[in-house]
């Protein structure tokens, strides 16, 4: 066969056999058999080897894997993978549906149309399609950011490499990558033949073979895909079912069991079927999604900060197990909370083996009315620890003493107070109890609050076991010669960690505030006290009266900040940070010197940006008196918009002509 032939085979197989997996994956309908399919795909990869000048990234063949990733690089998501509110009965979805109408400024009497669709239990993921080729394939990562696993995602049947007919130049697919209940029983049936250890469950292994490095060992696990949103600016769709159909239609594996329901009773009874029919699946889902399916209601309702406004998850009942209780454990948080955590005889609950639960708190060990060696109902209910949920009372064993919680701090012997309006008891002695001391020195090295890289949990307790620090103002003592003893702590570890202590001096004033850890205190208010009082100065010798006057700051806050400001040990500790170089206090300019343009501004920032990281562009804007807004609406002052900006948010600041700032424009408006 000479190369122009070789071309027009490898051309007509690529065809045919990426048609066949769309029957399969996309249409479910097969139309040949699976040993007729790997007759066809072995001839591809015959004459992809003997001809390579042939063989394109988009060819069915690359499914068979190959490639050995020495480590996955992070990359920023072009539109943020926001997580889902979830909800656990009807009465959540009923006010769900309450909250559409109300923002919508429906009737009430209005049945807003939803899709309903199976909530599969898997690994996120990100695909963008350039030019209708599968460009990029990102996992979930913290929302904003994820791991590039292209290679591994290519060898999955159910993800289009290229797609057919006219698509827009550049989108992404959002998706769930999943594994069979069939295939995993075949898995751990050739580890059992092999002599290893079982995997624990579906999910658990498709999360775990998409970090595996080497994507021929991928190929072989057959992972499968769902595929349940599509964002990109050149979509025109009037509703959110439109789009999966034409998803289908162009490649993608949809669910075929997705529904539009009209109206929210419509949607509990896809609920209800489903808690029933979930068992007959060949694979797992924990829930149901529901979705305002009108586009055009969606962008009304917009985001808030960690999901969309216009969906919601529902999450199925979970499943219960009952076991021995061998002990009841109590832990030391880093700001003195005291949580009980039963430890249990292992149960396998949900595909997974159970160890402990917790307990929250004492009036639940109440309640339950625990006594030692109970056996006991466990279930997860969503939360990722277990909890116990009830007591088999006609098992208790004879002469078993009730759980009693305890009137000292199990880690210093300090008394353990409780306050009247809650319901945690806490240690009485901050300054003495090592797991607060320890916490305390994690919380202030924080990304959000000193970001000090290279001071993690394991070298804090080596730094406090070895009698070196007592909180994180020793830090700013800590030398060299110190620090080269300890174990593993060599010259560009030493030289590291002093590095990243002297760039905290850098910090702004309202992280270092939110360091300190404080009661009750989050980035919000340590911003909205740090912007209010101006300095530390002004902050610690506010009243409680002052504190109140503070916005979104209430009664409990203030006296929180007002009692950890009165104790002379944390006083001390503030000077001790001053002294050492940290900001006390807001780096302003000159009231004359602030471009007025930002006074009282609503600004949307979207992008990636040249010189500032996202934090650092909002600090800005709010340094000059603007605040920050995460959607466009009309009362947005401006978009500020970097590159890869939000396409939704660019078309919408467009239609609302409003302006749209550059980075350097902004540069310009501060003049800097």
């Amino acid at each position: 066969m000479d190369p122009e032939e070789a071309k027009v085979k490898i051309d007509a197989l690529k065809c045919e056999i990426s048609l066949h997996n769309r029957n399969y994956y996309s249409l479910d309908q097969p139309v040949i058999s699976d040993s007729t399919f790997d007759v066809l795909l072995e001839e591809l990869l015959h004459l992809e080897n003997r001809f390579p000048q042939f063989l394109t990234a988009d060819s069915p063949s690359q499914r068979v894997g190959g490639e050995v990733i020495k480590e996955f690089q992070s990359v920023a998501h072009i539109f943020p993978m926001l997580s889902l509110s979830n909800s656990y009965n009807e009465e959540d979805l009923e006010a769900f549906d309450q909250r559409i109408k109300n923002t919508l400024e429906l009737d009430s009497s209005s049945e807003v149309e939803y899709v309903c669709e199976l909530k599969f239990d898997g690994l996120s993921i990100s695909l963008r399609y350039a030019d209708g080729v599968l460009e990029r394939a990102v996992t979930r990562g913290d929302g904003l950011k994820g791991d590039d696993v292209t290679a591994n995602a290519k060898t999955i049947y159910g993800i289009p490499l290229k797609l057919n007919g006219p698509v827009p130049k550049l989108f992404e697919a959002r998706g769930e990558i999943y594994m069979s209940r069939k295939r995993f029983e075949e898995l751990n049936k050739d580890r059992e033949t092999l002599g290893e250890p079982p995997l624990a469950n579906p999910r658990n292994t498709a999360s775990g073979t998409m970090k595996m490095q080497d994507s021929a060992a991928v190929a072989k696990r057959k992972l499968e895909c769902f595929t349940y949103y599509l964002s990109g600016s050149d979509f025109n769709f009037e509703t959110h079912f439109d789009s999966l159909l034409w998803g289908k239609q162009h490649g993608f594996p949809v669910s075929n069991d997705t529904k539009i329901c009209k109206g929210i009773r419509e949607v509990l009874n896809f609920v209800k079927e489903w808690e029933t029919l979930r068992r007959d699946l060949p694979f797992d889902i924990d829930g149901i999604v529901v979705k305002v399916n009108r586009l055009e209601m969606q962008k009304r309702l917009g985001f808030t900060a960690k999901s969309p406004r216009w969906a919601m998850a529902f999450k199925f009942k979970a499943e219960e197990v009952s076991t021995r209780l061998t002990e009841v454990e109590f832990q030391v948080g880093r700001t003195g909370v005291i949580t009980p955590v039963a430890n249990l005889e292992p149960v396998e609950l949900a595909g997974t083996i159970v160890k402990r639960a917790s307990l929250h708190n004492a009036d639940i060990i109440s309640q339950l009315n625990l006594h030692e060696k109970d056996l006991v109902k466990v279930e997860k209910g969503g939360e990722i620890i277990p909890k116990i949920t009830g007591i088999v009372i006609e098992e208790r064993l004879p002469g078993a003493l009730p759980i009693r919680f305890p009137e000292y701090c199990p880690a210093c012997a300090s008394p353990l107070i409780r306050n009247a309006d809650e319901a945690q008891h806490y240690c009485s002695h901050s300054q003495n109890c090592p797991p607060q001391i320890k916490g305390k020195i994690v919380h202030f090295a924080s990304r959000r609050a000193m970001n000090i890289e290279s001071l993690g949990e394991e070298t804090i307790a080596q730094l406090y076991d070895a009698g070196l620090i007592k909180n994180f103002g020793d830090l700013y003592r800590l030398s060299r010669e110190q620090l080269l003893p300890l174990e593993r702590m060599a010259e560009r570890s030493a030289a590291n960690l002093l590095d990243g202590l002297g760039k905290t001096k850098e910090v702004p004033f309202e992280r270092v505030l939110f360091g300190l850890g404080i009661r009750h205190i989050g980035e919000t208010t340590a911003k909205k006290l740090a912007k209010y009082f101006k300095n530390m100065q002004a902050l610690t010798s506010a009243t409680v009266e002052e504190l109140l006057d503070v916005g979104e700051v209430g009664e409990i806050i203030a006296k929180s900040l007002h009692h950890y400001f009165h104790q002379e040990e944390n006083l001390a500790l503030i000077r001790d940070l001053q002294e050492a170089g940290l900001q006390m206090k807001i780096q302003e300019m000159a009231g004359d010197d602030i471009n007025p343009v930002f006074d009282g501004k609503i600004v949307v920032v979207s992008g990636t940006f040249k010189h500032y990281s996202r934090d650092e562009v909002k600090q800005l804007i709010e340094k000059y008196g603007g605040k920050c807004s995460s959607s466009v609406s009309s009362k947005t002052s401006f978009l500020l918009a970097g590159e890869k900006t939000g396409p939704e948010k660019l078309k919408k600041a467009q239609s609302l002509k409003i302006p749209i700032v550059s980075e350097e424009e902004l540069q310009k408006m501060m003049d800097l």
